[in-house]
């Protein structure tokens, strides 16, 4: 199988590097050229534009920051729907909006060719090592077909239904994660505040039912002052307003969401779009005058599990 693969940002070059690492026949594409240029020293192919791309592999892949670049790779004249012929597959790995992937899908059966959306959950530092989780929504045959490219791509792959089921399980997954960091700000606020000790306290909240991937990842990289969570806040908010959004149309009374959104929001006029995300808490440490610190907590995560083949769960 001929993989193309567009978007080598935070998420999609670990992604992508996963398919090189195993050998994959991989053609890549991005804007900056320096990316491509790291791909193609380690034997990857390019194409001068997404359509040429399409032209030349069975499995497209997209992993852009917003659902509007994607618009973009996808509708322009030199873009990807040009570029597709019957029996290619388009997998969205992006995080997007439910809607246009079903409005794009459209377009790409249009060129008989097949939609599904894919998207990861848990973190970069477990995209790095193949170790993610993996969502796909869309026909079942096609997503048996790219199976063994989705298992060295991530550890755990779930086949969500008809496409745009997996768009929505994202979007719910970040949102939960979303509401957890906020949290834990007011939380570690509490534990600072009552003089606990920092490291013991993260070993405390990590064996309780208060516990959660956040958490253990997250909580780390506050705890040493980095904050580098490799995801930034004007990420965060392009999930929650998804999220948030989606409520709306299903005519759904959330309480949470919209105050969620307007904290971010605070986060973002506060420290910057490209702050990174885990820098939220920092609304309490400021507001308190405090600082969430504790000895031997590492600066950046990194995956220390083991690269395994993936598998459907």
């Amino acid at each position: 199988m001929k993989i193309g693969f567009i978007g080598l940002g935070n998420v999609g070059g670990k992604l992508a590097n996963s398919l090189l690492r195993n050998k994959f026949n991989l053609t890549v594409r991005d804007l900056d050229q320096n990316l491509i240029k790291s791909f193609t020293d380690l034997g990857a192919k390019t194409a001068n534009s997404p359509r040429e791309l399409a032209e030349q592999v069975d499995l497209i892949i997209t992993c852009l920051p917003s659902p509007q670049i994607c618009a973009e790779v996808m509708e322009a004249d030199d873009g990807i729907l040009n570029g597709l012929s019957k029996n290619k597959i388009w997998l969205e790995m992006s995080t997007t909006d439910e809607a246009e992937v079903k409005r794009l899908g459209n377009k790409v059966v249009a060129k008989n060719a097949i939609p599904l959306d894919g998207p990861v959950s848990g973190g970069c530092h477990r995209a790095a090592t193949g170790n993610i989780a993996i969502f796909v929504g869309g026909q079942r045959n096609a997503f048996e077909k790219i199976l063994p490219a989705l298992t060295v791509m991530g550890r755990k792959v779930l086949h969500t239904g008809e496409l745009g089921t997996a768009s929505v399980l994202k979007v719910i997954t970040n949102y939960l994660a979303s509401v957890h960091l906020v949290a834990l700000g007011e939380a570690w606020t509490v534990a600072k505040k009552s003089n606990l000790d920092l490291k013991k306290t993260y070993k405390g909240i990590a064996v309780s039912s208060g516990n959660s991937f956040v958490h253990e990842t997250e909580s780390q990289v506050i705890l040493n002052g980095s904050y580098n969570i490799n995801f930034t806040m004007d990420l965060v908010l392009k999930d929650t307003g998804l999220f948030d959004d989606l409520a709306k149309k299903l005519n759904s009374s959330l309480e949470i969401s919209p105050k969620i959104v307007d904290i971010f929001k605070d986060g973002q006029k506060k420290y910057g779009s490209r702050a990174w995300s885990s820098m939220i808490v920092k609304r309490m440490e400021d507001l308190n005058n405090i600082k969430f610190r504790a000895d031997g907590f590492p600066e950046e995560l990194f995956d220390n599990e083991p690269e395994e083949k993936g598998y459907e769960i």
